[in-house]
């Protein structure tokens, strides 16, 4: 007896989905409904359930995060899910190299008889499976989350990497387990993404490439299993007795078919890393020798390295004359610089001599090179360079070629373009003036104005003189009298909050800059101002009487 259960919050969509198909000629003796995640788990816990149709959004929890918990509390029910939204396209294509389906509504009929065919064979293949397998075969099919959580904690060595202890955590745990079983580790490392995703799009597509992984890489093994242990990290377990060594070829083909259907479906590259065959207590050590050879390939973000294959070491090599592109840089050469970049780096990866011990130092290099280019211009390095995008570029161009040349290309453009800006400085010193006048209330220095415009103080003092006439300090001092002067004539406020509005916290200091600058102290000033226009008054008085 084999029953199906229909979650969506949309009544219509629900009704329409239970009488339009002949559940009966599929097999399936019963069709239940559900309206929302909680629902769902009602009737979970009152019947089991052998297929789930599940709506992806629903307001009262998504249908992931009901997959979650359905795997986790009934791991032999298999779940198809529901979606109306066509931009999520190619997840439906990723999750249908896996186990799952992903289906658009509307939904045909057709499609949704096949996909519930699919799952209905699926648990059978399983059961039979089950029926006659030991331990090699039925050891990743008891407990599913459990026998994760129990390999994660081998991995991180929660557990000892011992063999006594790994057998009685097993026992404990009531987990299968042999201490004479061997497993192959297989590394499947995302090494760059092509798009900025969403967290929830992000979601869905490493929720299809685990699926993809175990269609293509496990090859259907019935003792394999695929761990998640570390963001952007898989780690493939194979076999239970090693036989999967035995043929290196066929395994690199099925991980070659993963890499290349990676670009294509999950806009990602992939580096697959394939150990030797270990015993449980051994694969703690085998995860992080294969986490040495990921770290220890700068070179290829997409290919198949098979035991012993990377790295090669570094072989003695000179590095660019730094000494020559600096002054290529300091003339404005921009493309001779890159291009000689770009093809230093690609002789070493074509020569598979990249490793981090060439490629740290010539980043390291490359950036006191364009940090002396700037100084020589008079532009502040760390104020130019220091924004986040150029921080997150220069934090990953030690992973690999590609991040390192795209900080390159990133590092030159911006610091010659904004040297070629300087060219025409007044649009640097009004830059200068804008933050002036922004900060006229405030304790502001010539190190805060060079700061903003990102250049050295004593170069920006220079520039602002030539276009100017004047230093920073008294063009300061000029804006700020000025306002002092306005708010004199022109308001009651009393002379003490004029000087703190200007940003002079000592009275005596301002009226003494005042007198000096203005040849009248402030309420002199103002006095003045007031007879003027007291008499201004008296005159247009006069001639409105005459009229």
């Amino acid at each position: 007896m084999r029953r199906l259960l229909i979650v969506d919050d949309e009544p219509i969509a629900v009704e329409g989905i239970r009488s339009g198909v002949d559940w009966e000629a599929l097999g399936l003796s019963e069709v239940l409904t559900a309206h929302g995640a909680e629902q769902a788990k009602a009737v979970f816990a009152r019947t089991p359930i052998d297929v789930m149709l599940c709506d992806i959004e629903m307001p009262q929890g998504s249908g992931l995060q009901l997959l979650e918990w359905v795997r986790a509390q009934h791991p032999r029910t298999e779940t198809i899910f529901l979606t109306c939204h066509a931009d999520f396209q190619y997840a439906k294509q990723a999750i249908q190299l896996g186990s799952l389906d992903y289906l658009l509504k509307p939904i045909p009929y057709a499609d949704l008889e096949a996909a519930v065919r699919k799952a209905l064979r699926k648990i059978d293949e399983e059961s039979e499976r089950s029926a006659f397998s030991q331990y090699g075969k039925y050891w990743v099919q008891h407990q599913p989350l459990l026998v994760e959580r129990f390999w994660l904690d081998v991995l991180g060595n929660d557990i000892p990497s011992q063999p006594e202890a790994v057998r009685r955590a097993a026992e404990e745990r009531n987990i299968p387990y042999s201490g004479e079983l061997r497993f192959l580790p297989v590394l499947i490392r995302i090494r760059r993404w092509y798009r900025d995703f969403s967290l929830r799009d992000k979601k869905i597509m490493e929720y299809a490439l685990r699926n993809s992984a175990e269609e293509l890489v496990l090859e259907r093994h019935e003792s394999g299993l695929l761990l998640s242990p570390a963001d952007e990290t898989m780690l493939a377990l194979l076999g239970g007795d090693g036989r999967e060594a035995a043929d290196p070829a066929r395994l690199k083909a099925a991980c070659e078919a993963y890499m290349q259907a990676c670009p294509r479906y999950f806009y990602c590259d992939v580096a697959c890393y394939i150990g030797e065959p270990a015993r449980g207590h051994e694969i703690a050590e085998a995860y992080r020798r294969l986490l040495e050879r990921d770290a220890d390939n700068v070179a290829y973000d997409s290919r198949v390295f098979l035991p012993g294959e990377l790295p090669v070491a570094a072989r003695p090599h000179a590095l660019p004359d730094m000494g020559v592109w600096a002054m290529l840089l300091k003339e404005g050469a921009r493309d001779k610089v890159l291009q000689g970049a770009e093809d230093f780096i690609g002789e070493q990866v074509r020569s598979g001599g990249l490793t981090p011990a060439l490629l740290n130092p010539f980043i390291q290099d490359f950036q006191q090179m364009i940090h002396y280019v700037l100084q020589v211009k008079g532009i502040q390095a760390h104020q130019l360079l220091g924004d986040r995008e150029s921080a997150e570029l220069y934090a990953r161009a030690a992973r690999s070629a590609h991040d390192a040349l795209a900080w390159v290309r990133h590092a030159v453009n911006k610091s010659l373009d904004y040297a070629a800006a300087l060219e025409h400085s007044p649009s640097v010193v009004e830059q200068a003036k804008a933050y002036i006048h922004a900060h006229l209330e405030g304790d502001i220095s010539r190190e805060d104005i060079a700061a903003h415009v990102f250049l050295n103080p004593d170069y920006l003092t220079r520039i602002f003189k030539r276009d100017t006439g004047q230093s920073i300090s008294d063009y300061l001092l000029q804006q700020r009298l000025a306002i002092a002067a306005q708010l004199l004539a022109h308001t009651d406020m009393p002379v003490s909050a004029v000087a703190g509005r200007i940003g002079y916290a000592n009275f005596s200091h301002f009226s003494r800059m005042f007198k000096k600058y203005m040849n009248a102290g402030p309420a002199e000033y103002r006095q003045q101002h007031a007879d003027a226009g007291n008499t201004a008054e008296q005159s247009r008085q006069s001639d409105s009487r005459k009229s």
